[in-house]
């Protein structure tokens, strides 16, 4: 019998795909930094509370944020720290820095940390040197990484060219990333494409209000991706918690994929 070593990143790992089938569901909640708040103070851990009690496999947040939330919000569901920003109100709101390290994440009891990295920003070359940075640090102290990873910026026409998308996921997997977040492809039917040239799992980032959540969910799913990493569209929805348990069902349960028979579904998933 041929086993293999448990490491503190496939640990990791493991926790956060907790139904152990491979496939995430994540909220990013880091939009206060980028946009302003997303919640009230006081209501702020109600929404975790909600996302966690919907079945979410993991909420992304920043280091500070981590900090302040109650331990027990997140006694079932993973914690990632993001670790880079930018602000509406810079002068390039496509330049992402580092505003956290590993070490931080690994003090908060993270499962994962992520960085933002947008490929055709004019401060590329800076941020593949952060991801390639938080890369080593990932691998010296056993933390997985995810990279929320977006053609982006003055010389992108066309953000979700398959192509583009397939040699963005590619520069990920290079650097030494273990999940990558990016944006679904157009024509949607693409998608699976982009998945067949990733070596890494992707999970695609919530879509906008074009076409329900649960069908963008299913047409990710058929294309092959492990996944979704939805902020908006939860901490915006009426119900978060409705919300995240009808794409845990669906990421999770019996909802699946979208069958070859229900092809029109995929149409304006963008």
């Amino acid at each position: 019998m041929t086993t293999t070593p448990l490491t503190g990143k496939s640990m990791r790992l493991a926790r956060l795909s907790g139904h152990g089938d491979g496939r995430f569901l994540l909220v990013p909640l880091d939009h206060s930094v980028s946009d302003g708040p997303i919640a009230t103070a006081s209501g702020f851990e109600k929404l975790v509370h909600d996302i966690v009690a919907g079945g979410a496999d993991g909420v992304v947040v920043h280091r500070g944020r981590a900090r302040a939330l109650d331990p027990e919000l997140l006694s079932g569901c993973s914690l990632l720290v993001h670790l880079s920003a930018s602000t509406a109100h810079g002068p390039d709101v496509d330049a992402k820095v580092l505003v956290g390290g590993v070490e931080d994440a690994i003090r908060l009891g993270a499962d994962a940390v992520s960085v933002h990295v947008n490929i055709g920003a004019d401060t590329e070359s800076d941020q593949l040197a952060d991801l390639g940075a938080v890369a080593t640090a990932c691998d010296r102290w056993g933390m997985p990484l995810l990279a929320m990873i977006y053609p982006r910026g003055p010389r992108v026409t066309d953000p979700h060219d398959p192509v583009l998308l397939s040699h963005v996921v590619n520069i990920a997997a290079d650097l030494g990333v273990d999940i990558v977040k990016t944006v679904f492809a157009a024509p949607a039917e693409r998608m699976a494409e982009v998945v067949e040239n990733s070596p890494l799992p992707i999970i695609v980032a919530g879509g906008t209000g074009a076409t329900s959540l649960a069908d963008f969910a299913r047409a990710a799913l058929s294309a092959g991706c492990r996944g979704l990493a939805v902020g908006r569209r939860v901490f915006g929805s009426p119900d978060p918690r409705a919300t995240v348990q009808e794409l845990a069902e669906i990421i999770h349960g019996s909802g699946g994929p979208l069958t070859p028979s229900t092809p029109s579904r995929m149409a304006g998933v963008l």
